[in-house]
């Protein structure tokens, strides 16, 4: 195992492994230190990432940040790397990747191609050398594009997931924020519900509500009820309509097994969904959330930092060719991610990771109560990811959770993104919102000033 080194004023700074060297030169957040694996100070950390730059891309082939002998991702990451697709960049170090990526070589098209022949451990490394305009200017030249009912990640596309939580999954308080969400225009990536309870019946009763409101108002999107994956494939089994499988998922073996998965049980959950053939224009069947930190809570880190771990998971998500990743980026609280600046960072490498791996990412722009960020660092890491072209992001009745009690982005959060930025909803979703009078006929952003027919029947029903 490789020592690596750099001097700085005459002082020599070594590194004991390639992961010692990743976790050091990660910008400063709250999990590496509770990890035990930071960078002891600025002056280590810009020695770490000197280092890193300096690094051949191919290390990364053989030097393996957690053992492949015993850990079934690092086997994924090894076994399924295309030798081929590398080839256009095999001879570039760490830093010249990043000059490459800013280059105007790097073009959506060979973005595209290059995709297969990366590793986590390499977007991960080249993540930490860049700068808060790299990130964005980067991942905005990645396009990746997946389909179910409709197209998701198109240029000039911003797509959103409806979250209409309950704390008790209350058929009427759900169908109430449905109905708001969709006046908004939220609601094209999928309408999706994290339910209160995993129980196969209640799971059931909340993927059947939300089916017969995408069939009886003809809308172009997919559900999603948010349980574990061997609760969807019960679903399945026993006829439920189900759209789309969900899971979190993390970046080592251990960590996933935390969540009581392995790679085998999500390819029969995405084998049993692809099964009911209910996608019209593609069949990405797949929705995954991550994010920074779960490996370390789990206890099965390895020593790695969080930022490169999460990008492990983007490797596993990849396998699966799913329709939407979601990083939940502020979700497990301020011991992982402290403050608006490390969320914000964060954000912004997941997004970058995740596009260059070829993924379609969305973010859940988000804090908890006890952290120490407010609204108005949302608000400017939802302008910074919609400027980087951020597939997705969450559309939550005022902002607020009420059923997993943290805070994130509003229906009016979305709108403002799209106008703001001038991108509009995934296309079908686009059309169907202009045909049922939801908005104005030819303009994507406009409202229309009476609500159609059919919800104000929807609302007075509720009422």
């Amino acid at each position: 195992m490789p020592i690596f080194s750099q001097t700085i004023a005459g002082h020599v700074h070594r590194f004991k492994s390639l992961g010692d060297l990743l976790a050091k030169a990660s910008p400063a957040r709250s999990g590496d230190y509770l990890a035990g694996v930071a960078a002891r100070d600025d002056e280590e950390r810009v020695a770490a990432q000197m280092a890193l730059a300096d690094v051949p891309l191919h290390t990364f082939l053989n030097d393996h940040v957690v053992p492949y002998e015993s850990d079934e991702v690092t086997r994924l990451i090894i076994d399924d790397h295309d030798a081929k697709a590398f080839a256009a960049v095999s001879h570039l170090t760490v830093g010249g990747f990043r000059d490459w990526l800013l280059s105007d070589a790097a073009v959506d098209k060979s973005l595209i191609a290059l995709a297969p022949g990366l590793t986590p451990e390499m977007v991960a490394a080249v993540s930490k050398i860049c700068r808060v305009q790299d990130l964005v200017l980067i991942a905005q030249k990645c396009r990746v594009v997946s389909k179910f009912r409709n197209t998701i990640g198109l240029k000039g596309r911003l797509s959103t997931r409806l979250q209409p939580n309950h704390p008790t999954d209350d058929p009427t308080g759900i169908a109430a924020s449905i109905v708001d969400g969709l006046m908004y225009g939220n609601g094209d990536a999928v309408i999706g519900i994290n339910p209160a309870t995993d129980s196969i019946s209640a799971v059931t009763t909340l993927i059947e509500m939300l089916n017969d409101i995408i069939q009886r108002y003809d809308i172009p999107t997919q559900s999603c009820v948010l349980t574990h994956v061997t609760t969807s494939i019960e679903a399945i089994n026993r006829g439920a309509p189900v759209d789309l499988v969900f899971q979190s998922i993390a970046g080592t073996e251990a960590a996933n097994k935390s969540f009581g998965i392995t790679l085998a049980m999500l390819r029969e959950g995405q084998e049993a969904a692809l099964s009911l053939q209910r996608g019209t224009v593609g069949n990405n069947v797949m929705y995954f959330e991550t994010g920074q930190g779960s490996a370390l809570s789990a206890n099965a880190h390895h020593g790695i930092d969080q930022q490169t771990l999460e990008a492990r998971a983007y490797a596993v998500a990849r396998k699966f060719k799913p329709l939407l990743v979601n990083t939940v980026v502020g979700f497990i609280g301020p011991e992982y991610l402290y403050d608006g600046r490390q969320i914000i960072r964060a954000g912004l490498e997941d997004h970058f990771c995740g596009k260059l791996l070829g993924l379609p990412m969305g973010c859940d722009i988000c804090y908890t109560n006890h952290a120490e960020a407010d609204q108005n660092d949302m608000d400017v890491l939802l302008t910074l990811l919609g400027v980087a072209g951020i597939t997705f992001i969450m559309g939550i009745p005022g902002s607020d959770d009420i059923m997993l009690n943290y805070q994130t982005t509003s229906f009016h959060d979305a709108l403002y993104a799209r106008k703001v930025l001038g991108l509009k909803p995934a296309p079908e979703f686009e059309a169907w919102l202009q045909s049922s009078g939801i908005f104005a006929a030819g303009d994507a952003l406009k409202m229309s000033d009476t609500l159609p027919q059919p919800f104000q029947r929807a609302l007075a029903h509720l009422h």
